[in-house]
Formats: C-alpha cells, sequence, structure tokens
C-alpha cells in the first residue's frame, strides 16, 4: 500500500536532539532521589515533565520554531536504546517480573533492567559509537516478542502539543536498534538480531500510526549504525535490512513523514541504499563527512526528491567553528536537492548548555565557544541565511571569522618550547626492554602472589570529601586544613584495603573530583568549566576540560599523594594516572591540529609526572586508557593513523621506566577482540579490562589472541549496585582461568569505584578476597 498522507515541509532550520540532564543536573538528582526511595514515581514523572518543558521554551526562544517539528523530542530517562527496548517490549526474560501483562514495564522496573536486581545483573552497556556517552545493549532473541509495549513517545509528543508546540519524536531507528543489539543468553549459537527485522517492523509501524493520529507531522528515526564500519553485521546485510526497513515504514498507509538521521560520520555506501527508500528527508554529517558527489543518477534522482539535511554545526564539540564554511556547505547541498535544510551534526546531548553559564572563563576564551544554546542559535542564524540569503547574515558570519582569527593568534595557543620536544622525539623515547626481562624483574621487585589483587584506583567519593573540596574552593578551608583532611581518609582508605587483604594497595583518589579535570587543572593549555555537565550514562554526568593551546606540566601533580601512601604501607602502591588518549577523548580538544600532535604532548608531560613517581619509589603505576576503544575511528581507512598515534603516544607516557617498574593500564567497554592488536601494542606489564557485566566473554578473545602480558578481566561490576557474591566471583575466576594462564591473571573490579557507596564496596571486595582465595587453595597455590 502506498502512503498517500500530506506532508508538512521539513523545517529549514533544527537539530538532532539536545541535552536532557537539565542545566543543573536536575534529572540526575531527581532520579537519584527516586533510586533512593526518597520521592515518588508521580514527582519523578513531574520533574521530567517541567524540564521537557523548560527545553522547549528555551528552543524556542533561541529560534526554533514552536510549530513546524523544528524542536526534537529526545528526552530520556536513562538510554534512548534502552527507550527503544522498552517501547518495542525487548525485555530481557530474567526482568519478567517487571513486566505486567500487557507488556508495560513501569519506572521501577525501566531503572532496573538499567541497574540489575538481585543476582539479575542488568543489560550490558558500551560506547556510543565514538562518542564518551554509554548505552545499554538490548538482548534479542528468537524467544523476544517484540509488541508494542510503551506509549510514552506517543504521550510526550502530546504533552508538548497540549503546551502549544508540535515537536518532532525521536526514536532510535530499527536498523541501529537491532544491529547495535547482542543475542540473548537463550538464543543459539551465531543467532544475529538483525534476523528479528521483519518481526520488529510492524511494531514501528504501528508506532507510527499512533503518532500520526495524535496530529505529529514529522518522526525521526536514529540510524548511526549506517555510518559505522565498526557493526558486528556484514555491511551487505545491514544494507539489505534498510532497504527492507524504510520499503515497509514508507507504506505505512497513515504516518508522519520520515526523517533518518545519520550522524558521526558519511553515510557512504548507505546513501543510495537510504535514498532509494521513501523515507522525505535525511541529515548528512557534514563536520565528519563531506557534500557527497559523483552520485549514480538514481540516487541523484532519488534525492532530489527528498528534503537534505545538512548536519554543518559540530555536535560532538564546542569550538564556535567557521560559520562561512558551514554556509558553502549548505549552498553545494543545493546541487542535491531543492529543498536543504540545517542541522547539527549529532545530537547535542555531547556538549554542555551553555558558554554564557560559565562566569569563571575568561572572556577571550568564551568568544572562541560554542556550547548546545550558541549552536541552536548558530542553526537559527544558518536557516536565514537559507532563506533570506547571505548578506542577510553577513554580520553573525563575520564574527565567527573573527573569532578564529583571534584564538589563532592568542598567546598559548602555541607554546615554541613545547613543539621544539616533540620535534626532537625519536623511535627510543617510544620504546621499553623486553617485555620477558621485565617480568622477571618485576617478580623479584613486588613479589606479588598468584593471582594478585587490587582495585582500579578510585574508592568511593563521600559527602565529607565533596564538602571539604567545595569548601577549599570557597576559601572556607585552609590548603593545611584539606592535605590533612585527604591524608586522613587516605589512611581510611590503606587500612581498609590491608585489612581485607588486597595485595596492591592505590590512595582512593579523594583529592580528585574527576579522572581528567584533576589533571587538566594542573596542565598548561587547559581550561574547565563549572556547569559545563554533560550525561556519559544514566545519571552519570561529567564535564570535560577544554583543551584550547599546547599542553605541558609546569610542576608534579600526584608524587606527594603516592609517596604519602606508601609511608603507610609495606605493599606495593600503584601510582594513578590518565593516559593521554583518555584525557582528549573526554576534553573537549583543540581542532585546529592533528589530534596525535596534541596526544604527543600530552604524553610528554605524563612521561614527566612517571620519572618523578618512579624516582620518589614508586614501583607500579597504572595510566589509565579506558577510552582507547571510543576514539576508534567508525571507518576502517582510518584505523590505522589512529592506532599509530594513539598508541604512540601510551608508549611515549610510559617507556621511560626501569624493567622493574610496572606499568599498568585500564580500559573500559573496550571489546577486547576489536583492538587486540592495539591493546599488545601498548606494551603495558599488566591491563584491566571490564568483563563481569559481560560474564567473562572477552576471555575467549584474549586465549585466542595469544596475549601474553599480564591481564586482569574485572569480576566485580561496579557500574550496578549489586554486591556479587563470593560465588559468582568464583565462577567468573575459574572461568577466566580456564583460558588465561595463571601466571597473567590479576584480580580486580570492572572499574574505579568513586560512583559506589562504601557499604557495598567493602563487601563486594571481601567477597573478591575470598573468592580468590578459594580459588588459589582450589588450584594449590597460597599467597
Amino acid at each position: 500500500m502506498t502512503d498517500t498522507t500530506p506532508r508538512t515541509a521539513f523545517p529549514t532550520g533544527t537539530i538532532i536532539g539536545y541535552p536532557r540532564i537539565g542545566r543543573r543536573r536536575e534529572l540526575k538528582k531527581a532520579v537519584e532521589s527516586f533510586w533512593a526511595g526518597t520521592t515518588t514515581a508521580d514527582e519523578l514523572e513531574s520533574t521530567a515533565a517541567e524540564l521537557r518543558s523548560a527545553t522547549r521554551e528555551r528552543l524556542a526562544a533561541l529560534g526554533l520554531g514552536r510549530d513546524d517539528a523544528s524542536i526534537p523530542e529526545s528526552f530520556s530517562y536513562y538510554d534512548q536504546m534502552l527507550d527503544a527496548a522498552v517501547t518495542v517490549g525487548a525485555v530481557p526474560s530474567r526482568f519478567a517480573s517487571r513486566v505486567d501483562a500487557a507488556g508495560v514495564v513501569d519506572l521501577a522496573g525501566y531503572f532496573t533492567i538499567a541497574r540489575g536486581e538481585g543476582e539479575n545483573a542488568p543489560l550490558e552497556m558500551t560506547k556510543w559509537f565514538d562518542s564518551n556517552y554509554h548505552y545499554l545493549v538490548p538482548e534479542i532473541g528468537p524467544e523476544t516478542t517484540f509488541r508494542l509495549a510503551s506509549d510514552r513517545i506517543v504521550r510526550e509528543f502530546e504533552e508538548a502539543k497540549a503546551a502549544g508546540f508540535v515537536t518532532r519524536p525521536v526514536i532510535v531507528g530499527p536498523v541501529t536498534f537491532l544491529a547495535l543489539s547482542k543475542a540473548s543468553d537463550e538464543a543459539p549459537e551465531g543467532f544475529h538480531p538483525l534476523s528479528r527485522l521483519d518481526d520488529l517492523l510492524p511494531v514501528y509501524a504501528e508506532l507510527l500510526t499512533r503518532l500520526a493520529a495524535a496530529g505529529a507531522p514529522w518522526v525521526q528515526l536514529d540510524e548511526p549504525a549506517l555510518v559505522s564500519e565498526s557493526i558486528d553485521e556484514e555491511r551487505s546485510a545491514l544494507l539489505s535490512a534498510v532497504a527492507t526497513a524504510y520499503a515497509v515504514l514508507g507504506a505505512v498507509a497513515s504516518r508522519p513523514a520520515l526523517f533518518v538521521a545519520a550522524p558521526y560520520g558519511s553515510l557512504g555506501d548507505a546513501l543510495p541504499v537510504l535514498a532509494a527508500t521513501p523515507i522525505e528527508a535525511l541529515s548528512l554529517d557534514l563536520v565528519r563527512g563531506s557534500v557527497p558527489t559523483g552520485l549514480d543518477p538514481a540516487t541523484a534522482s532519488a534525492l532530489a526528491g527528498k528534503t537534505v539535511v545538512g548536519g554543518v554545526i559540530d555536535g560532538h564539540n564546542i569550538w564556535r567553528g567557521d560559520l562561512e564554511a558551514a554556509f558553502g556547505r549548505l549552498t553545494e547541498l543545493l546541487a542535491l536537492s531543492p529543498e536543504v535544510a540545517v542541522s547539527t551534526s549529532t545530537s547535542l546531548l555531547h556538549v554542555p548548555h551553555d558558554v554564557d553559564d560559565e562566569p569563571a572563563l575568561a572572556d577571550q576564551l568564551k568568544g572562541w565557544l560554542a556550547f548546545a544554546d550558541q549552536k541552536v542559535t548558530q542553526v537559527a542564524t544558518l536557516a536565514r541565511g537559507l532563506v533570506d540569503g547571505h548578506e542577510a547574515i553577513q554580520g553573525e558570519l563575520s564574527d565567527a571569522s573573527a573569532a578564529l582569527a583571534d584564538r589563532a593568534a592568542a598567546p598559548g595557543v602555541r607554546d615554541a618550547a613545547v613543539r621544539a620536544r616533540t620535534a626532537a622525539l625519536t623511535a627510543q623515547d617510544f620504546s621499553r626492554g623486553d617485555y620477558t626481562d621485565r617480568l622477571a624483574a618485576q617478580d623479584a621487585a613486588l613479589g606479588l602472589p598468584f593471582l594478585p589483587t587490587t582495585t582500579i584506583g578510585s574508592f568511593p567519593q563521600t559527602s565529607d570529601i565533596r564538602r571539604a573540596r567545595a569548601q577549599l574552593a570557597k576559601g572556607l578551608l585552609s590548603e593545611a586544613e584539606y592535605l590533612a583532611r585527604m591524608q586522613a581518609e587516605i589512611k581510611r582508605v590503606v587500612d581498609l584495603q590491608e585489612e581485607i587483604g588486597i595485595d596492591v594497595i592505590v590512595h582512593g583518589e579523594p583529592e580528585r573530583n574527576d579522572m581528567v579535570q584533576y589533571f587538566a587543572e594542573n596542565l598548561d593549555g587547559f581550561a574547565v568549566t563549572q556547569n559545563g555537565w554533560v550525561q556519559s550514562y544514566g545519571s552519570r554526568c561529567t564535564r570535560p576540560s577544554i583543551l584550547w593551546g599546547d599542553v605541558s606540566r609546569p610542576a608534579p601533580i600526584t608524587v606527594d599523594w603516592s609517596s604519602f601512601t606508601q609511608s603507610l604501607t609495606a605493599k606495593p602502591v600503584k601510582g594513578m594516572l590518565t593516559g593521554p588518549v583518555t584525557i582528549l577523548a573526554w576534553s573537549f580538544v583543540r581542532d585546529d591540529q592533528p589530534l596525535g600532535d596534541t596526544a604527543r604532548q600530552v604524553a610528554l608531560a605524563l612521561r614527566d609526572e612517571i620519572a618523578d613517581l618512579e624516582a620518589a619509589g614508586i614501583r607500579i603505576v597504572q595510566v589509565d586508557e579506558p577510552a582507547l576503544r571510543e576514539l576508534l575511528p567508525l571507518k576502517k581507512a582510518d584505523h590505522a593513523e589512529y592506532l599509530d598515534w594513539s598508541v604512540g603516544s601510551f608508549r611515549l607516557s610510559t617507556a621511560g621506566v626501569r624493567d622493574e617498574t610496572q606499568i599498568h593500564t585500564h580500559l573500559c567497554y573496550s571489546e577486547f577482540g576489536v583492538v587486540i592488536d592495539a591493546i599488545r601494542n601498548l606494551d603495558a606489564d599488566v591491563t584491566s579490562i571490564e568483563a563481569a557485566r559481560s560474564r567473562m566473554e572477552v576471555v575467549h578473545d584474549i586465549q585466542t589472541s595469544g596475549f601474553e602480558h599480564g591481564i586482569g578481566p574485572g569480576v566485580y561490576d561496579i557500574h550496578s549496585p549489586r554486591v556479587p557474591s563470593v560465588a559468582e566471583v568464583t565462577e567468573l575466576l575459574e572461568t577466566a582461568l580456564s583460558a588465561i594462564p595463571g601466571r597473567q591473571l590479576w584480580v580486580n573490579p570492572d572499574c574505579g569505584l568513586k560512583t559506589r557507596g562504601y557499604d557495598e564496596t567493602v563487601a563486594s571486595l571481601r567477597n573478591i578476597i575470598e573468592a580468590t582465595r578459594a580459588v588459589r587453595a582450589k588450584a594449590g597455590v597460597t599467597a
């Protein structure tokens, strides 16, 4: 059946999405209050409705239309993939008790799927393409019964309509939803969730029909999987699924117009496939990609009948950018279609709300920046230019060009001494000695037991710790008083680890506000924000630092803290640093030079820090690189260059130490098998990785790869409040030992413990030590 629904024109200016946590993290606070049982579901719903209302009003004030579907309805309580899963009824069987007879999951059940409950582990979590946002991975099998189990997306559109807005509902598209899902535990080996597409599409069709009946003129279907070559699906299968999905959805008898958004890169060979479907509009990421050229006649003809939306405003970074060049790319799109619109390249959930809400940033630096609100204004400006012509926005374009020139000439953007040091680097600066020799030297120096135990670095940050840091910043606490409080906390953490029986001690990092910001505050070339919060996952928010100039270390950063800690114990203490790739990945990085150049500058600063730690008697140094996999380009052609500079920067930071100094690293959600060669080339003596939530799936990749260095697959999922039992940890350790030689294996949590409470942390660590001792005994080895 051919759809004949009358269409409303696509708005000339729009955005793909907007921050949903609130300008003061109101959603985070409301959600965590609900988790704590201090507010009700109705109160949480009320807070969320207020946030959605404030967002609509703000976007309208910034220049988006109230009644033309230019405002996306992209709210989420936790995660957009989880939202899609509960919408289509894809709830794992272990959470069946959370689903009512109609297939509906209430708010408490929704959060249970995200966070786990009792022995029921939550959905696995991993990085959203090459961003620092984490999504929950749906579990799909032959047993999954798809149905329209939630109408929340319809109700939120109706809520907006009642307030005088005609918005654009947003949902993850069916192809991306299935392509990013994993096979359920019940699924047979070799099962692919994408094989369930034909069963899923009727649910999407029903949702479209419901939205049309509610009056939605447009719906946005996010399909970022189409730009990635790192999806665990054959490319031909993915493209076939695109053709099938949008042929079916395009033929729905009564539906909104379909806008397919494909952020994070160029569509490449997916563009002709999408163009041939009956969708009415599609977006092109023109920040990561370019204006398509050389199209075949069929694709060119198909695009000419659609609205082509140019994503020319960077949704992934905070620089003001070159608006003149952006407008030029939009005019190039007119060669593809007479209907051109302007948008952000990605959702703005990756950037903070408002640069004008940063009173502590220097005015000159603020003039170079554009946070979410400023980017919306840029979209509105370019949309006006599309309608009224270049001259109508000449003033705004010139102002942006002047800001670019000011930035290029500003002191500190280029530092001659820093650049001379990087220019003088040789191959020897990136290389350590033979691993076998190092292993023998470290065994002799450290004397660690079979299955050595440690943690990743941070311990829970209590309200007292945060209060002391705030009092120091306000001048209510002297430096000496603050130091005494932090040292008391470190002693408490060391004593706790000694009592529990952990082999390698950490100081718990009470002095650190964030694993990147702490270093940014102590390195030249960085600035930090007060209110620049972005969502990392669920209720977890971070404030990415701003790397604006050449980087150097004016003084030691961590040496005094580590030295004090080592004075409290005879056990080895790990010095804790954040690696160069992660500092880049979790900051807003300058875009005026190659990332590799910036990474080497950061690496040299860290190299100096490691040298000082070693000189102070610290025998183990951990350089965390949880973002190594995150920054891997989505296009395979770009992998080699990225891996060259990313691995090289880590080696540059760590290669100056003696053989007996043990270098550790930590990787988060790294899909070990995807970057195994890169991890091997890091040449760290010990690598810890997240493995508990996926129940040690990673050990098979480790086994088949022949990885020979120390490895610590996590046995405690710190992203969930669950306390793993002794039996659970024992099973995980035995699974690891079945695939990895015992001499290589370390025992550790998945990640740092900063976000956990002390009760659950202590209980979990005690269970880990008890399980480790049991496994040692079973292996006939004692500590």
